[in-house]
């Protein structure tokens, strides 16, 4: 794969993120807050249909007598109890709360900046859409991140104007680390392996079946949003250990029955 390939849904992400914080500082307050809810909706169907096209994944893996649809499952339930005793939902709460307490003084472009690059960078589909396009190539979840973070900057800049912009640079750092390292990871440890074949490999199609039931808990959450009700939200945050477990249970799977 080359640099481009890689780093692919990062530009446009990034990309995304500064057509939509300039959006929103040429627009404002201008769109209708109905518009913004009902778009919302749109890309929540749109992650909900994602999110059930990874996962079917899992209907493609087995290993002897343990579907994959298992292995999601052992993954996600000992995932979410790791994630639950660290504490990872509120921890990216506290992170959240810590960066706007210290920068606050810094005005509303700092505050823009800061408050932007949390929620780009801050998530499951970060690492989840990292990991994809690192290892294979192929950037579906960031270009559906580009979707919702052009809508989120357009909505922030309008509030804290041009600080928005400046985080386009953190998803540059963060998204684009996590999809070069994967890269890495991809020509060292499997270089034996090109990048078609790579998508079918076991620890793969379990990465990418859990994180699509991951994606499901985004939709969820989305569509919670845009109808106002945000009390009954998925704790995403507490997922993400499933995304490192489910591979190395398929890894540990395939050491005893081949896939």
């Amino acid at each position: 794969m080359s640099l481009v390939t890689v780093l692919f849904g990062t530009l446009v992400n990034a990309l995304a993120v500064i057509a939509g914080g300039l959006a929103g500082m040429w627009f404002g307050q201008r769109v209708p807050v109905q518009v913004q809810r009902t778009l919302l909706q749109a890309l929540s169907l749109i992650t909900l249909f994602i999110g059930l096209d990874m996962a079917w994944a899992l209907r493609d893996l087995s290993f002897g007598p343990v579907p994959g649809v298992i292995v999601g499952l052992v993954g996600l339930a000992v995932g979410v109890v790791f994630g639950e005793l660290l504490h990872i939902e509120e921890g990216l709460t506290r992170l959240g709360e810590r960066a706007q307490r210290r920068f606050r003084g810094g005005g509303r472009f700092t505050e823009g900046f800061v408050a932007a690059t949390l929620l780009f960078c801050v998530g499951p589909m970060t690492i989840i859409g990292g990991l994809q396009n690192g290892l294979t190539g192929d950037p579906t979840t960031y270009l559906l991140k580009s979707g919702l973070d052009i809508i989120a900057a357009t909505a922030l800049a309008g509030v804290y104007g041009a600080g928005v912009l400046l985080s386009a640079l953190s998803i540059l750092t963060v998204q684009g680390g996590i999809a070069l390292g994967s890269f890495a990871l991809a020509s060292s440890v499997l270089a034996d392996l090109d990048p078609a074949s790579l998508r079918d490999h076991p620890v793969m199609l379990a990465l990418t079946g859990t994180g699509g039931v991951v994606l499901l808990g985004i939709a969820w959450n989305l569509m919670l949003s845009a109808l106002e009700f945000t009390d009954q939200r998925v704790r995403v945050g507490s997922f993400l250990p499933a995304l490192l477990l489910s591979p190395l249970l398929a890894w540990a799977l395939g050491l005893i029955w081949p896939a």
